[in-house]
């Protein structure tokens, strides 16, 4: 997909949605909807990155989100940093610890990179609760509690204060998506897809494997726990919960349903399962269950998600664009003497 097209369809959905508070500002559930489909649009976008376009199966982005959530909690609990400091020192630290699990992937391929950063995931959780964790300030069991909310131009952006927060959300969520965008359709981009489709060849032209892959273990890392820094101030505590298998499986859906390496649907899979997700939330068991067969749907309909369909949607109205015109071409000739 061209720039063009990114841009457009990031415009669209990102301003509707920007709109929408000023119709249901006044419900808390709406907006909490409309708040976390900002957040894991984004989250979902650097997963998307890593592994649809650079083709680096890493399992790991939810422990990454967490990272970065305990980081700026500890930060700011613990050691009084101002949360909109402790935000991006989150980042930067998930970031460091991004490039360290990079770095034995470089020897790895496929399958073998998703086993090493999903055990990093799973030994995290135990690592939280364990003494290390609460040397740190991690809470331990108990998690962290009264984390503090962002406060900047004299105003407190938290749960309690829903509209304000959503629109901070939504800069740092614009901000963050031109990036991904400028990085797709730089040399960056082209250096991903290249050592996605064939490592050797890539090589040959000086393609560096070892540079891009931790760059893109890095940028990832920095944009997802700043995100995950991000929602822990809002929500105002903090457990390892977040490490559940839910959340990685919700994450997995947002992907599938946008198309993987098919950005920007990562966002419109965003909005599409985090609503589903909120919704079905009465249903109990059986949310998830609706939502596992809407996937098993798509992967055998729509193998590229959203975007594919809105793809075969404008490849149709093109071509049937085309043959209007050559049939109204040919009835001008024919007509004439």
């Amino acid at each position: 997909m061209n720039a063009k097209s990114m841009v457009t369809i990031l415009a669209v959905t990102y301003g509707f949605l920007g709109i929408l508070p000023l119709f249901l500002g006044d419900s808390s559930i709406y907006m909490r909807i409309l708040t976390m489909i900002l957040i894991w649009s984004v989250v979902a976008s650097c997963w998307d990155l890593i592994m649809g376009y650079a083709g680096i199966f890493s399992f790991g982005q939810v422990a990454f989100y967490v990272i970065g959530a305990y980081s700026s909690a500890i930060l700011s609990v613990s050691l009084n940093v101002t949360p909109i400091v402790s935000i991006f020192m989150a980042g930067t630290i998930t970031a460091i610890i991004g490039v360290i699990i990079g770095l034995p992937c470089l020897k790895l391929a496929g399958p073998y990179i998703a086993l090493v950063t999903f055990a990093f995931q799973l030994a995290l959780e135990p690592f939280l609760k364990g003494p290390l964790g609460k040397a740190i300030g991690s809470g331990g069991s108990r998690g962290i509690i009264s984390v503090p909310p962002i406060h900047i131009f004299g105003m407190d952006f938290s749960s309690s204060e829903l509209v304000p927060y959503f629109y901070l959300t939504l800069v740092l969520t614009l901000i963050c998506s031109a990036v991904i965008v400028v990085i797709l359709k730089s040399h960056w981009g082209t250096a991903f897809l290249a050592l996605k489709d064939s490592e050797d060849f890539a090589a040959s032209l000086g393609v560096s494997a070892f540079k891009y892959k931790l760059l893109v273990f890095a940028v990832t890392s920095f944009i997802t726990g700043l995100f995950g820094a991000l929602y822990v101030h809002y929500v105002g505590i903090l457990s390892t919960r977040m490490l559940s298998m839910e959340v990685f499986t919700v994450l997995l859906i947002m992907i599938v349903v946008g198309g993987i390496g098919q950005y920007p649907g990562v966002v419109l899979g965003a909005v599409v399962t985090v609503t589903m997700n909120e919704l079905l939330r009465p249903m109990g068991i059986y949310r998830l269950l609706i939502m596992g067969g809407m996937v098993v749907v798509i992967v055998l309909l729509l193998p590229d998600g959203v975007t594919g369909l809105i793809r075969k949607f404008s490849v149709f109205r093109m071509t049937k664009k085309r043959t209007e015109q050559l049939k109204h071409r040919n009835e001008t000739h024919e007509s004439s003497p």
